[in-house]
């Protein structure tokens, strides 16, 4: 019999930018069913608008074969099509063309809360992961204690999920993921909300499942990381497999591609621009402990965009990420009106970061949709601080730390 446990053949997606994928209860279906009813039978009948929305492949013709107890490292820019092709593997959403053959039972944390619901508790989410894995009241019982132990939640197990931090739903749902022994894992980069302790603790949690001869797909943007745990990877970039090797050789053509030097990189041509730091200058003056204020200027195109989520990731002169935040996971986003120019203020409070040079990538998305990222921003220069030294404290920031937004819009 086969060993292989993912068969991808030619998987593509296409997104139209400005519309939503919006998830429908039974109730939506009924009801439509109910105010159009020729639409149930005629499911191709354009909905309302004028259907000028541009598009974009967020995958394209992706082809690719998972070993059973393959740990394979998925690496690419932002827009790339990573989180894409997991969600895709994951059925969390539909490939327009292709299909995936997954041989197994599958576990998979794509970001915070995802299979978890709000009005539950803990307790009552571990066991309906459980359940949704197929696993008995039985075996989830064996694992229970484990897992709460795991994810340093005893105190708030019998809470409703509502009422955790992000990185409390982080720990609980990485925990149950990888205790309740799925054969194949999918983890996108969800880890970056939480601690470094923590991080380093969930390293090492799939190392063992690694080693129990069990398959993970992990996405990260940190490449130290990936290459701790993963034995091969597959580098994305614009929607396709530019290579399939060893993880070693996945991270040097990475690192080897060609720098972006800031320049706009749009993935739909004139729906949003980048116009720079407006306060650049002084971000060279500051030394270790300082605020860190990027004012952050943007123009929009002409389409009006409404539910605009923006990341960060802030890297070392050894292109280590430093600070990486989501605002999908702050709960933060924003509207922007057409031909619009606005400004965000990206606050990163008294980060202990070490001497030197530092550089911003940015990637924006509406409803999900890439619309921007920006590669190499020359962001900062950190300079020592005179009579005190460099404590060996100045060695990096953990990536829990989150920003704080401001948006400043400014006339058409």
């Amino acid at each position: 019999m086969s060993d292989i446990v993912i068969r991808a053949e030619k998987l593509s997606k296409k997104y139209r930018i400005g519309e939503c994928d919006r998830y429908l209860a039974l109730r939506d279906v009924l009801a439509r069913a109910l105010n159009a009813p020729c639409r149930i039978f005629h499911p191709r009948m354009p909905a309302s608008g004028n259907g000028n929305h541009p598009h974009i492949w967020a995958l394209k013709d992706v082809s690719f074969e998972v070993r059973q107890g393959e740990v394979l490292g998925i690496v690419g820019r932002n827009g790339a099509g990573k989180s894409t092709l997991l969600k895709i593997l994951a059925r969390v959403t539909k490939p327009t063309r292709g299909f995936a053959e997954i041989r197994g039972r599958m576990g998979s944390l794509l970001e915070v809360g995802t299979g978890f619901h709000n009005e539950l508790t803990g307790r009552e989410n571990v066991f309906l992961s459980g359940a949704i894995l197929g696993m008995s009241k039985a075996e989830i019982q064996r694992k229970f204690d484990e897992i709460v132990t795991f994810a340093e939640s005893e105190k708030f197990i019998d809470t409703p999920l509502k009422h955790y931090s992000s990185g409390m739903q982080m720990r609980l749902a990485f925990a149950v993921a990888a205790h309740l022994e799925p054969e194949i894992l999918l983890i996108d980069e969800v880890l970056a909300v939480g601690d470094f302790q923590f991080q380093k603790k969930c390293l090492g949690k799939m190392s063992d499942v690694a080693k129990q001869g069990r398959t993970i797909l992990f996405v990260s943007h940190n490449l130290q990381h990936a290459q701790a745990i993963c034995g091969s990877g597959v580098l994305l970039d614009g929607g396709k497999i530019l290579r399939q090797a060893e993880i070693s050789r996945i991270v040097r053509d990475y690192l080897a591609m060609a720098p972006y030097s800031g320049a706009n990189h749009r993935i739909d041509r004139g729906m949003l621009a980048f116009q720079g730091i407006s306060n650049r200058a002084e971000l060279d003056r500051v030394v270790p402990g300082d605020d860190l204020e990027f004012r952050l200027k943007f123009r929009s195109g002409a389409v009006p965009l409404s539910k605009v989520m923006i990341d960060f990731a802030l890297h070392n002169d050894r292109n280590e990420y430093v600070v990486h935040s989501k605002s999908r996971l702050l709960g933060f986003h924003f509207r922007v009106p057409a031909r619009c120019q606005f400004e965000i203020l990206y606050v990163i409070k008294r980060p202990q970061l070490a001497p030197g040079k530092y550089t911003l990538t940015i990637y924006v998305h509406d409803h999900g949709l890439p619309l921007l990222w920006v590669d190499n921003i020359d962001a900062c220069l950190i300079n020592a601080n005179p009579g005190f030294g460099i404590p060996e404290l100045f060695d990096g920031v953990s990536s829990s730390l989150l920003p704080e937004f401001t948006i400043q819009a400014e006339g058409a």
